[in-house]
């Protein structure tokens, strides 16, 4: 089968496309013809060498993607050729088939296309989580959303919305401003300006209830516009490591911070199929639209690591065997 592969660690040059063994697939697993791979900061990270990577070269990225079971384990039940599936975190998703264990294994609907599940599963879920779980966003709250036009920005923008709140966005053009209003922030506020006194002035100077903070270098800046009593969730460091969080300031000021990692959520197989199928719901529903992915070939996987590396993409980005 044909594989996005490296073998050593660094930018978008080491990846190569090519031949490998088709993988082999346990009693408890299922054989999945890839249909719609999703690509992910953390493939740029494992890239480089910054994330940890099992085996032993060469080596093969990707954990999201959706497409049509193939062959199944001896244990398998409940699940049958040419059913439609979609994962979000199984490795080495970066090839035409993929071994997926039935436990991380997502029915996929026929209402859903296989671009729409490799597009909405990880970031998807991640919104879920934060906005459910992290801090169970109330109505008539006020959400700060770091990197609002991202692919999860834009989702977290929408679920506020639907959960009741009014979304404010952070964003780094005018171009991405307007794909976060579209997305349904009632505000968007640039970063090279003084985002900080805009969000004060938008919050009559009280600041926000939640800030959901994926940016990390601007961790300090997302407390100073949290309201007193307010919680900052800090779930990723896109802009680099935040600097370190004094207690006293918490208890000063009674301001929670509190962390969000998605496998800590993403326990069992109910729990996946559970909560995608609220999120699928969501999308039938049309409460919650997932914009138009950037489309590439696997085998023109060094152009897609570029995009997204230039943070110049807005939404998801795809790679179709």
């Amino acid at each position: 089968m044909k594989a996005l592969m490296f073998k050593a660690f660094g930018g978008p040059e080491v990846l190569e496309y090519g031949d490998i063994k088709e993988p082999v697939i346990g009693p408890d697993e299922i054989l999945v013809r890839m249909k719609a791979i999703g690509l992910n900061f953390a493939d740029i990270y494992r890239r480089k060498g910054n994330y940890h990577l099992a085996g032993e070269p060469p080596y093969i990225l990707g954990y999201e993607g959706a497409g049509i079971v193939e062959e199944t384990g001896a244990n398998v039940h409940g699940i049958s050729v040419g059913d439609r599936i979609a994962f979000a975190d199984v490795p080495y998703a970066n090839a035409e088939l993929v071994a997926v264990s039935v436990e991380k294994a997502i029915p996929l609907p026929e209402t859903i296309s296989f671009e729409q599940g490799a597009s909405v599963l990880l970031q998807g879920l991640t919104a879920h989580y934060l906005t459910k779980d992290s801090y169970p966003v109330k109505k008539n709250e006020i959400v700060l959303v770091h990197a609002a036009a991202g692919g999860v920005g834009q989702l977290l923008v929408q679920m506020v919305k639907l959960l009741g709140g009014t979304a404010i966005g952070l964003t780094s053009s005018m171009e991405k401003a307007a794909a976060a209003v579209e997305a349904g922030a009632a505000k968007v506020f640039l970063y090279k300006d003084d985002w900080k006194r805009q969000v004060l002035e938008a919050t009559n100077g009280k600041g926000v209830d939640v800030v959901y903070e994926s940016v990390g270098s601007t961790l300090q800046d997302s407390f100073e516009v949290t309201r007193t009593g307010g919680t900052v969730v800090f779930y990723g460091m896109a802009g680099g490591d935040p600097a370190l969080v004094d207690p006293r300031m918490l208890m000063d000021t009674s301001k929670t911070l509190t962390g969000g990692d998605l496998w800590n959520v993403l326990t069992s197989r109910e729990e996946r199929v559970a909560r995608s199928n609220e999120l699928f719901q969501w999308m039938e529903e049309g409460k919650v639209k997932v914009s138009e992915p950037t489309v590439f070939a696997l085998s023109d996987g060094q152009e897609a690591h570029r995009l997204l590396e230039s943070r110049k993409s807005m939404g998801k980005i795809l790679l179709i065997p």
